[in-house]
């Protein structure tokens, strides 16, 4: 598939190589293309972005994440799968920039004919894209409105090593709060371990 990642971050590397590694075509979008040509990955515009893409990914800084799409526009982002991965903190990731809403649901409201499904931010951009370097199973989640953009992000989460085992499906759009929200017991329990690379795994209550 033809992929469009909006930022160069991280987040937007780290999934850019891994589905690249998977077979699709991938491109980073960015708003000032021409001072990002060292990635050794193609960077174009966030307008370019949106063109390419089958499927766009959201992995902006949550606090800008809104504003930088509606520069794109929504007639470009109309029909378009948006995968959203970003999460809205402060500088010092001690407080949240949605903190009665999500991220995910604001993207939605504004964009009502763009199909968002939130996933992929409760963990660290390494553990997105390998999962099976963790000592055992873990979860992720997906929160959205459209059922054929779940498949597709299904899909795609599989092609960075996520099988569907470990796929939970949350419900609509509403529930990406409770994805969002757990960035401060990500960031407490980083603390803790000292180290990023982690993720937890639901376990439900064994079959009689």
């Amino acid at each position: 598939m033809r992929l469009g990642l909006l930022g160069t971050g991280n987040v937007a590397r780290a999934l850019a190589h891994g589905w690249s590694a998977a077979g699709h075509d991938v491109l980073l979008g960015s708003r000032r293309p021409k001072e990002r040509t060292d990635l050794g990955l193609p960077v174009g515009s966030l307008n370019e972005t949106a063109v390419h893409a089958e499927v766009l990914v959201n992995a902006t800084p949550g606090n800008v994440s809104v504003g930088l799409l509606h520069s794109i526009g929504a007639p470009a982002l109309a029909g378009i799968p948006l995968i959203d991965v970003g999460v809205g903190l402060s500088d010092d990731f001690t407080e949240l920039s949605h903190p009665n809403s999500s991220l995910g649901e604001q993207i939605q409201e504004a964009f009502p004919l763009t199909p968002v499904v939130k996933t992929l931010c409760t963990m660290d951009s390494t553990v997105m894209i390998a999962p099976d370097g963790l000592d055992g199973p873990s979860t992720v989640f997906l929160s959205g409105n459209d059922a054929e953009a779940k498949r597709t992000t299904s899909r795609l989460l599989s092609d960075l090593g996520w099988p569907s085992s470990s796929q939970l499906d949350m419900g609509d759009i509403t529930t990406a709060r409770g994805q969002e929200h757990f960035a401060l017991l990500f960031m407490g329990i980083a603390s803790g371990l000292g180290a990023h690379t982690f993720n937890i795994n639901v376990v439900t209550r064994r079959s009689a």
